[in-house]
């Protein structure tokens, strides 16, 4: 995963992408027992062409080809590691990649999305895996509750996060 990340900050440093942030499974192992998880999941922003507000990741993913990383259904698979990378413009996942926690993991910088977003993100996409990983995280990771009510509150899903506080007793 080491190589990975370097490739992920290489792609911010050509200026490729404004930023990225991991999320997804690989982020929640920073804040839980491991779980298997099957990619990288990367939150990406991507300035816009000049031509308008047309968000492209062409110039990104030819980069990635050119360098020889070949595609596997919907993921590129980039050192070994399957990466599906999300496009984010607004939003909870833009919120998320703004306030990543930026950490060391061997020796690389890199963001990892908060595990409030987690939650909120999550929770938001509602799969069964989905609500797991919310049980996860609430009982194994040092949640800040403030912050949390507020992320859920500003994208409307407190009331879905006490409903499934009342599912999950």
């Amino acid at each position: 995963m080491k190589e990975t990340l370097e490739v992920l900050n290489s792609l911010k440093d050509k200026a490729l992408i404004a930023d990225y942030a991991v999320g997804g499974g690989i982020a929640t192992i920073f804040y839980t027992e491991p779980v298997f998880t099957y990619n990288l999941d990367v939150f990406v922003i991507v300035k816009p062409e000049s031509s308008g507000n047309i968000i492209s990741l062409t110039l990104m993913y030819d980069y990635l080809t050119n360098k020889g990383y070949a595609w596997k259904g919907e993921h590129i698979v980039v050192e070994g590691l399957p990466v599906q990378f999300i496009p984010v413009e607004s939003g909870i996942e833009k919120d998320a990649v703004d306030s990543a926690r930026e950490v060391t993991y061997s020796g690389v910088k890199t963001k990892i999305v908060s595990a409030e977003y987690l939650i909120a993100i999550a929770l938001r996409i509602g799969r069964r895996k989905d609500f797991d990983k919310i049980g996860r995280l609430i009982e194994q990771a040092k949640i800040n509750k403030r912050t949390l009510e507020a992320i859920l509150k500003k994208h409307h899903l407190l009331d879905k996060f006490r409903k499934w506080g009342e599912k999950s007793k």
